[in-house]
């Protein structure tokens, strides 16, 4: 697996610098949901190909809560990699460029906070605050991409080979110490990108095991009704593919699944969509 982090995009940069990829023209989609998108179904399919899906290189895309906004990180000629967002504002969908690239995207279940690795911004009157800490707690882990639930747990992962995912639960207000998920998730190597489903019932995430379609593979884990979780379960071949497929994110209404496929000897790397219900029937599998 190539583990896509803040480290590689130098090599994505010397990737670029000879292809003749450029943004997109067109800053508008006459459309409300999904920016216009014909919902795919239980094949993925390339999120809103010419526009966020581009010859360029796309990655993490997340909406907010309340799918009027739509960010994802593009990486433009060779350039340094930067967030754009798509906002809809009287029934059209306006892109624009955002900000740099400082973590690995994450809106919060409640849209109040972007979590950007040990970073986060705060919603405010005037859109978002500057980038802040998450706090000594935190600060110890190289992380690249930390999702909350609705509870306001922690799910992270750090940037090492092997990788171990971690969970910080919150107490009367306040995170607990970090603590690691048992061998059923933390097995296998470069084991990263977690997302922690809103209610804590499942956990996805990406890593490369013995028994898989290529290189990182997505995986998913239930917890069952005693609260322990249960084994890693390959998303199967419609999801994963030779290459890596990583970053595995539910819509905030629960309707589809994002990820992202990457191929760095392309380079190649675009977000996937397609309709979540093939994760009820994994559920139902058990």
């Amino acid at each position: 697996m190539h583990q896509f982090s803040l480290s590689l995009f130098p090599l994505f940069i010397l990737l670029l610098a000879g292809c003749g990829a450029s943004a997109p023209e067109d800053d508008t989609l006459h459309s409300v949901s999904y920016l216009g998108q014909t919902p795919p179904g239980m094949t993925p399919e390339r999120f809103a190909p010419g526009e966020v899906s581009t010859d360029n290189l796309e990655i993490e895309g997340v909406f907010t809560p309340e799918m009027n906004e739509f960010y994802f990180v593009r990486q433009v000629l060779g350039v340094e990699p930067r967030i754009y967002r798509y906002r809809l504002e009287d029934n059209v969908w306006l892109e624009e460029e955002f900000s740099e690239r400082i973590g690995e995207l994450f809106i919060s279940v409640d849209g109040q906070s972007m979590f950007l690795g040990n970073q986060y911004r705060e919603r405010t009157d005037s859109g978002w605050s500057e980038p802040q800490s998450l706090g000594p707690l935190f600060e110890g882990y190289p992380i690249m991409r930390l999702t909350a639930s609705a509870n306001e747990t922690y799910v992270f992962d750090e940037r090492e080979e092997y990788g171990i995912l971690r969970y910080s639960q919150r107490i009367d207000g306040v995170h607990q110490a970090p603590e690691p998920f048992g061998p059923e998730i933390n097995s296998g190597r470069l084991t990263a990108h977690p997302f922690i489903a809103p209610d804590e019932s499942y956990l996805i995430w990406d890593s490369e095991r013995d028994g898989g379609y290529g290189e990182s593979d997505l995986y998913i884990s239930f917890r069952k009704s005693d609260g322990f979780w249960g084994p890693a379960i390959n998303m199967g071949p419609e999801v994963n593919t030779e290459g890596d497929d990583t970053y595995g994110t539910i819509t905030p209404d629960g309707k589809y699944f994002f990820f992202q496929r990457i191929d760095l000897d392309v380079p190649e790397a675009n977000i996937f969509w397609m309709d979540a219900q093939f994760i009820e029937d994994l559920r139902t599998s058990q």
